[in-house]
């Protein structure tokens, strides 16, 4: 007995068909991109591909322009000025908690975790190159000291101006040193007080072995 398959008027397919309800394998989108079923919408036209195109190059170009000119806005100097152990002047590292003392800025030792206390910006034209309060002018115009040289008793510009000079405005000798007049080159108007009654004249006057506390 031969069998017979079911079959539809119009524009249904048979079955076993592989045509569409139109009767064609498919049409072709104006556009070219990718081919639709006949009768859907197509998801794009030429057109809005370019406006899309276009639209995406004009916020690039405007993000663009906005990192440039964040680049070129002046930034404001880091602060580094912080107090160092015993009441010294200090350079602040990256971390914002290591102080460290002016006079290891630049000594060839990183003393920051991140070494900015030793970069060539900070340490490639000493001592121009280096913040100002970190730096003390002598008397002499080419000789200078870290400004936590200055006022700490011990004669480090060679003329004792660091010491002595009205520019340094130091304080009197502390409780740890006494008041004199040193004879030694090392140090200017005081002398550390456990040099009192060593034996050795330190003093003009040997006021360090007569009069100064044991």
């Amino acid at each position: 007995m031969n069998k017979t398959h079911p079959q539809r008027n119009g524009d249904v397919a048979t079955f076993g068909s592989t045509e569409s309800f139109s009767g064609k394998r498919g049409c072709c989108h104006p556009c070219g991109a990718r081919c639709h079923p006949c009768g859907a919408r197509p998801g794009c036209t030429q057109r809005h591909l370019c406006i899309s195109a276009l639209v995406l190059l004009v916020l690039a170009a405007a993000v663009a322009s906005a990192v440039a000119a964040l680049a070129l806005l002046p930034r404001a100097p880091v602060n580094r000025l912080c107090t160092a152990p015993n009441n010294r002047t200090g350079f602040l590292c990256d971390d914002r908690v290591t102080c460290v003392p002016a006079s290891w800025v630049c000594d060839r030792v990183s003393n920051c975790r991140n070494g900015e206390d030793e970069q060539e910006q900070l340490c490639g034209d000493l001592p121009h190159s280096l913040p100002g309060n970190l730096v003390f002018y002598c008397s002499s115009p080419r000789s200078w000291v870290y400004a936590d040289q200055r006022c700490n008793g011990m004669n480090d510009c060679g003329d004792c101006s660091d010491e002595s000079w009205s520019l340094a405005t130091c304080p009197p000798c502390g409780q740890e040193w006494w008041s004199c007049s040193p004879v030694h080159f090392e140090f200017c108007s005081c002398i550390p007080r456990r040099l009192c009654r060593d034996g050795i004249q330190h003093c003009l006057g040997w006021s360090d072995e007569f009069l100064c506390p044991a």
